[in-house]
C-alpha cells in the first residue's frame, strides 16, 4: 500500500513526497480510511509511530474545499514542543495547498500570535491555556472550527489540562469532525472521548508496548553515585544522540551543569526553561551540535528527533506508560535504539511493573571498573538524625535488583 491508495488532492500528495513519505505506517493506514470519509476517530498508537500524519492529511484535504481566512481546524495538544512539531508537519505537508496555520502557547509573547490570528489562518495549533487566553482576548474564535483534533489526551488529563479542554469543546460547533488519539484512557479521557466524539471509529496500534526495535537494560546504583556512573557510561556509547531523562526540573539543571562541567555538549529542556532557551536545546539537539539532552517527562511526547542511538533513565519513572513514551525517543522508524534505566532497591517493583510490560525480565548490568563502593559524599552540618558512619555505602543491588552482568565496553554491543 501507498498514499496513491487514498484520495488525496494532488497538492497534498507533492507535499508528502516532498516530505519523504512513501508507505503508509500501520496508524495511517488504520487512520486515514475513516478520517478521510468524515468519521470522528479514537486513535491509539505509540508514540513514534506517524500518528501526527494520521490527522493531518485528512485535515489539509477537507479545509481546501470551503472559505479561507478563518478559523476552521483546530489542533489542541499539551506541550510547546508538541505544538511546534505538529506545526511544522502541517507546513510541510501542506505546503502546496496554500492553507496557513498558526501555532498559539505560552512561554512567549501574545502579539506575534495575536497578529497571526488578526491576518486569519485556517489552522490553529494550540496548548489549551494560551488558546483559552486569546479567546478571552477576542482574537481567536472557535465557532467556526470543522476539525477538531485532541492530541496527546492523557498528558492534557495528567497535566491538568482537561477542565480548558472542555470548555474549548463548548465553544466550538457540535457538528464538526472530531479525531482523539491518547496513548492510554483512564476514566477520564473516556468520559471526554464519550462527550466530545459521536460514532467513532477506533483505531489501536502498538498499545501499551515498548517498541521492539528498542534493548533495554538495568543498571542498578546506588542514588548518590548515579552522576557519576552516567558519566563513566557515555564515552562508552559511540557517538551517538543520548537523551536522560530525570524526575525534577532542578535535578536536570543539576545534572546538565554536572555533565557540561566534564566536558560533554549538554542541553537542558524543563518547563521553567524560556521557549527560546527550549528551541535553542531542541536545535541543536536535532542537529547534532548537542550530543546530550537533559530533560523531564513534559518533553517525553514532545521530542521528534530521529537519530537518539539511546535513553537514559536516570530516574526510573513513575508509571510504565511513562517508561514507554520516554523510550518511545529511541528506536524509532525501524532503527535500533537502548534504554538503560538506573535502579536503586527502592526501585524494585516500578522495576517488576515494567518488566511485566516489557513482558519479560530485564538484564542488569554493572559497569567494569566502576567503584560502587564510593562513599556518600559528606554533607556540612548535617541534621543529627541524618548522620552516617563515614565510608558507609548504601547497598546497592537486592531483591529483584541482585543479578547482574558485567559490561566492559560497549553495553550494547555486549548484550548483542
Amino acid at each position: 500500500m501507498t498514499f496513491a491508495t487514498y484520495d488525496l488532492d494532488p497538492r497534498i500528495r507533492r507535499g508528502i513526497q516532498t516530505a519523504g513519505y512513501t508507505v503508509p505506517t500501520p496508524i495511517q493506514a488504520a487512520a486515514l480510511p475513516p478520517a478521510l470519509a468524515g468519521r470522528d476517530i479514537i486513535g491509539t498508537a505509540q508514540t513514534g509511530t506517524g500518528k501526527t500524519a494520521a490527522f493531518v492529511l485528512p485535515l489539509l484535504q477537507r479545509l481546501l474545499d470551503g472559505p479561507r481566512g478563518r478559523t476552521r481546524a483546530l489542533v489542541v495538544t499539551p506541550t510547546r514542543e508538541l505544538a511546534e512539531q505538529i506545526h511544522a508537519t502541517i507546513r510541510a505537508l501542506g505546503r502546496d495547498t496554500g492553507l496557513r496555520s498558526a501555532v498559539v502557547y505560552g512561554g512567549v509573547g501574545m502579539g506575534p500570535q495575536e497578529q497571526a490570528l488578526r491576518r486569519g489562518v485556517e489552522i490553529v495549533v494550540a496548548c489549551p491555556g494560551r488558546l483559552l487566553d486569546h479567546v478571552d482576548r477576542g482574537t481567536a474564535r472557535l465557532e467556526g472550527v470543522e476539525i477538531l483534533v485532541l492530541d496527546e489526551a492523557d498528558q492534557m488529563f495528567d497535566m491538568g489540562f482537561l477542565p480548558p479542554v472542555r470548555r474549548i469543546l463548548g465553544l466550538t460547533a457540535n457538528r464538526r469532525q472530531t479525531m482523539l488519539f491518547s496513548a492510554t484512557f483512564p476514566d477520564a479521557v473516556e468520559s471526554l472521548a464519550a462527550s466530545a466524539l459521536k460514532r467513532p471509529e477506533r483505531v489501536a496500534v502498538g498499545v501499551v508496548r515498548p517498541a521492539t526495535t528498542v534493548s533495554h537494560a538495568l543498571y542498578p546504583v546506588a542514588q548518590h553515585l548515579k552522576p557519576t556512573i552516567l558519566q563513566a557510561l557515555l564515552p562508552r556509547l559511540g557517538t551517538g544522540s543520548v537523551l536522560v531523562f530525570t524526575r525534577t526540573k532542578h535535578r536536570a539543571n543539576r545534572l546538565a551543569q554536572q555533565l557540561d562541567r566534564a566536558g560533554f555538549s549538554v542541553a537542558a529542556l524543563h518547563g521553567d526553561r524560556s521557549q527560546g532557551q527550549r528551541q535553542a536545546a531542541l536545535d541543536g539537539f536535532r542537529a547534532g551540535r548537542v550530543r546530550i539532552l537533559v530533560a523531564t517527562d513534559i518533553a517525553a511526547r514532545g521530542i521528534d528527533v530521529n537519530g537518539i542511538s539511546h535513553v537514559i533513565n536516570f530516574d526510573i519513572p513513575d508509571t510504565t506508560e511513562a517508561y514507554i513514551h520516554r523510550i518511545g525517543r529511541t528506536g524509532r522508524a525501524e532503527r535500533s535504539g537502548d534504554a538503560f534505566t538506573f535502579v536503586t532497591p527502592d526501585d524494585a517493583d516500578m522495576v517488576k511493573a515494567i518488566e511485566r510490560a516489557v513482558g519479560r525480565a530485564i538484564e542488569r548490568l554493572t559497569l567494569a571498573g566502576f567503584d560502587y563502593h564510593a562513599p556518600a559524599p559528606v554533607r556540612r552540618d548535617p541534621p543529627a538524625a541524618a548522620a552516617q558512619p563515614r565510608g558507609r555505602t548504601p547497598k546497592v543491588a537486592v531483591g529483584a535488583l541482585a543479578a547482574t552482568r558485567e559490561v566492559a565496553a560497549s553495553p550494547a554491543r555486549a548484550r548483542r
